[in-house]
């Protein structure tokens, strides 16, 4: 960083883990963090983050500051995200493959309005590969060397974000019965652990925000996050089918009992 003027940049890469992009082999980026508690973990029993430079000085200081507030790991959650870092490779092979499945039923599906996965040949950044493609290139699947593509997959992540139909109370009310209908997936907001976990940001993260404010940042009312996990993929794509499959057939037997009251 010669500019002394220059921003020091700083990458989140949890969504990503390490085994999709390593932030710091990318031109410009100063500091990567990674929430721990999510994919490194992976087993939803620790509460850890990381924070990585190629700045010695910046190290130091970061060192200093730990020692300062006493914040290093502590040896059980530290043993704990050792465990998890040690199948970092296979679960995310297995996120990926799982999610990939599970965004093409959503997509299909009647009642969802949009889905949105890097892996879909919808999705804007996907352009089918190769050179350019900002998707492939963001998602570098755990190949190191050309002949891992041979052998290994393009995954693109365990992340999943789609709307149902509808409009303001109609789709607030649709997504939060889809989240409460699942039987294999967990309600929960958290993300990147082994089991699968659903959120309705309106109704739960983001409830405490106003409509407008969290419309206008994109957080439609029928918005429904999945972070999925490496349960039996025929399992999930079933439970969340037959969500909303049972939304649908709930408001049908409703518009039937309506016209002939």
């Amino acid at each position: 960083n010669d500019n002394p003027n220059r921003p020091w940049v700083m990458v989140d890469g949890t969504f990503a883990t390490p085994y999709h992009m390593r932030s710091l082999d990318f031109p410009g980026i100063d500091v990567a963090i990674q929430s721990c508690t999510k994919y490194l973990g992976g087993h939803s029993d620790i509460l850890a983050g990381s924070v990585s430079s190629l700045s010695p000085e910046f190290c130091h200081g970061l060192a200093k500051v730990q020692k300062l507030i006493t914040a290093p790991l502590n040896p059980m959650d530290s043993y704990l995200l050792m465990r998890g870092i040690r199948t970092l490779d296979v679960r995310m092979q297995r996120h990926g493959e799982n999610a990939l499945q599970v965004a093409n039923m959503l997509e299909a599906h009647p009642l969802v309005e949009s889905t949105f996965y890097p892996g879909l040949s919808s999705h804007p950044d996907n352009t089918g590969g190769g050179d350019g493609c900002l998707v492939s290139e963001a998602f570098r699947a755990g190949r190191d060397s050309p002949e891992d593509k041979e052998i290994m997959p393009q995954t693109y992540g365990g992340m999943i974000a789609f709307i149902v139909k509808g409009e303001g109370d109609v789709a607030l009310e649709r997504a939060k019965k889809v989240c409460e209908g699942l039987r294999v997936v967990n309600l929960a907001v958290s993300l990147g652990s082994v089991e699968s976990l659903v959120e309705h940001p309106a109704s739960m993260t983001h409830a405490m925000i106003p409509r407008e404010d969290r419309l206008a940042g994109g957080l439609d009312d029928g918005l429904i996050r999945i972070s999925v996990g490496i349960e039996r993929a025929s399992d999930l794509v079933a439970d969340l089918q037959s969500s909303l499959d049972r939304v649908m057939e709930e408001e049908s037997r409703e518009r039937e009992e309506k016209s002939v009251a």
